[in-house]
């Protein structure tokens, strides 16, 4: 008795229910079928959801992927689907949903993976919470993708680019994260360059302050003109040539950039000074002797006179 008197109390309280066109509800699926899923959403009459409006992507399938009893959102579309219906959208709920979620990760700068569903001109599409997504060739790898093809069926990490939710245009970036991890291992190599440390290196590039070498690290130092020789030269490809090989010293690390010399790589130049200091005395030296065999050297040790 207990139980018809509750039954009848929600009856009644849910034929006083007004619902609203593109209200999001609670619902729970009574029945799946070829035309579509009914649900119960707490009304006088049950909701209905065409197969059309429960998913746009391809690879779904009602009969298969949902189940009677599972809980779901739908989105009211209209009150009477002229067979004494609500009729429902559980795309647009989903959607909904979707968006709120897409642009969290947007905000967030989230790494997200996909999987790649078919090639279009220019990109390749995918799906994002079920959004249907695109990812233009230029944001597929760090260089431009001729043939998008070869990514059908993959999985990629992404990013999100733009996310238009009035437009339901979703842009999405692998680009973005490796060029991320890229510049983290960049990152990484140079806090591991000490000051003073020697690279072979091949000239990348030439300009009128300098020339950039490529380091057999992978990195790109700049060479300044001043620090290419010891002699003044109006321009670097005076002494170099691309793609020429030099061996080059760390000057510094500053900001993410390297400072290089080729003045006094291993210490060549203090080995210069070295030897030449070294042929200094031995010039003194003998200077010293030949003064002292002389005559007048002699008559001054007699008489007990220091020449010094």
């Amino acid at each position: 008795m207990e139980e018809s008197m509750k039954d009848f109390e929600k009856e009644l309280s849910n034929s006083f229910r007004v619902l609203k066109i593109g209200e999001i509800l609670d619902s729970m699926i009574v029945d799946i079928d070829d035309a579509g899923v009914t649900c119960d959403i707490g009304y006088y009459t049950q909701g209905v959801a065409p197969l059309d409006a429960i998913s746009d992507d391809p690879d779904f399938n009602a009969l298969r992927d949902l189940k009677i009893g599972d809980s779901c959102k739908v989105m009211v579309v209209d009150l009477d689907d002229g067979k004494g219906n609500v009729q429902l959208s559980m795309k647009e709920a989903r959607e909904a949903e979707a968006w709120d979620k897409i642009e969290k990760i947007f905000e967030n700068r989230e790494i997200v993976s996909v999987h790649i569903k078919a090639k279009v001109p220019s990109g390749v599409i995918t799906y994002l919470e079920g959004i249907k997504a695109f990812i233009p060739a230029s944001q597929l790898a760090m260089e431009y993708v001729e043939d998008t093809s070869e990514y059908v069926g993959k999985t990629l990490n992404i990013r999100v680019m733009s996310a238009d939710k009035n437009a339901k245009k979703l842009t999405l970036s692998a680009k973005a994260v490796l060029r991320e991890k890229e510049e983290l291992g960049k990152q990484k190599k140079i806090q591991a360059i000490v000051p003073g440390s020697v690279f072979e290196g091949t000239v990348e590039r030439m300009e009128t302050y300098g020339a950039f070498i490529l380091l057999d690290n992978g990195l790109t130092g700049l060479l300044h003109i001043s620090q290419i020789c010891e002699k003044r030269i109006n321009k670097p490809s005076e002494i170099l040539k691309l793609e020429q090989k030099v061996k080059v010293k760390v000057l510094k690390v500053d900001g993410g950039k390297i400072s290089l010399t080729m003045k006094d790589v291993e210490g060549k130049a203090q080995e210069t000074d070295v030897t030449d200091t070294d042929d200094n005395e031995e010039e003194n030296n003998s200077y010293s002797e030949e003064m002292t065999n002389t005559p007048f050297a002699a008559l001054f040790s007699k008489l007990g006179i220091n020449k010094e």
